[in-house]
């Protein structure tokens, strides 16, 4: 198992999570990383780069895959084509995120930047972590208010089609010429 950051922008966090939380993309330059390293039972910690904060973790579902379906947005072209499929874990409200400043200098990824830059650990899409930091972000976030997740567009759309469906009804029972006769009447009672 690897723990992962993606920092993405509000705006790119919130597509995730309108798409109910079920993949997330990455960049163009990110393809070895999702498709040689990241494997299902993966953890992801999400950074929201604007507001800095951490925002949630989920669960990595899939190898990694291509797709070209423009959902999130930076610079133009650039449709984040490597993709993997999550699972939500703490998905809290906007305003229990955590703010970077009350863990982020203290996790061991930091580390590896002079203290007063801390925040250059923030710089690019998609970093490996260490695992303890993940555990770390992960209990911060396990005691605030979680989101409901709205469905999948494709599960939507599959519990619509149901709804909208006719209900099968029982077809009428009849009996058979064979099955009347396998009827006993009981026996006349004998005085």
């Amino acid at each position: 198992m690897t723990s992962w950051m993606v920092v993405t922008s509000a705006d790119n966090y919130q597509r995730t999570i309108d798409l109910g939380f079920v993949k997330q993309g990455f960049k163009s330059r990110q393809r070895r990383r999702v498709m040689e390293n990241m494997k299902p039972g993966d953890n992801l910690l999400y950074y929201v780069t604007a507001v800095q904060v951490f925002a949630a973790t989920a669960t990595i579902t899939s190898e990694g895959f291509e797709e070209h379906e423009l959902i999130w947005l930076s610079k133009p072209g650039e449709d984040y084509p490597w993709r993997v499929e999550v699972k939500p874990d703490r998905v809290p409200a906007e305003e229990d995120w955590i703010p970077t400043h009350m863990h982020g200098p203290a996790l061991e990824y930091m580390q590896k930047w002079p203290a007063k830059h801390w925040k250059l650990a923030f710089q690019g899409n998609l970093h490996e972590i260490p695992d303890a930091d993940f555990a770390t972000i992960r209990q911060a976030l396990a005691g605030t208010k979680q989101i409901k997740i709205p469905g999948s567009p494709a599960k939507k759309a599959k519990t619509a089609a149901k709804k909208s469906a006719p209900k099968k009804q029982a077809a009428p029972v009849t009996k058979t010429v064979a099955a009347k006769k396998a009827v006993k009447k009981p026996a006349a009672k004998r005085s």
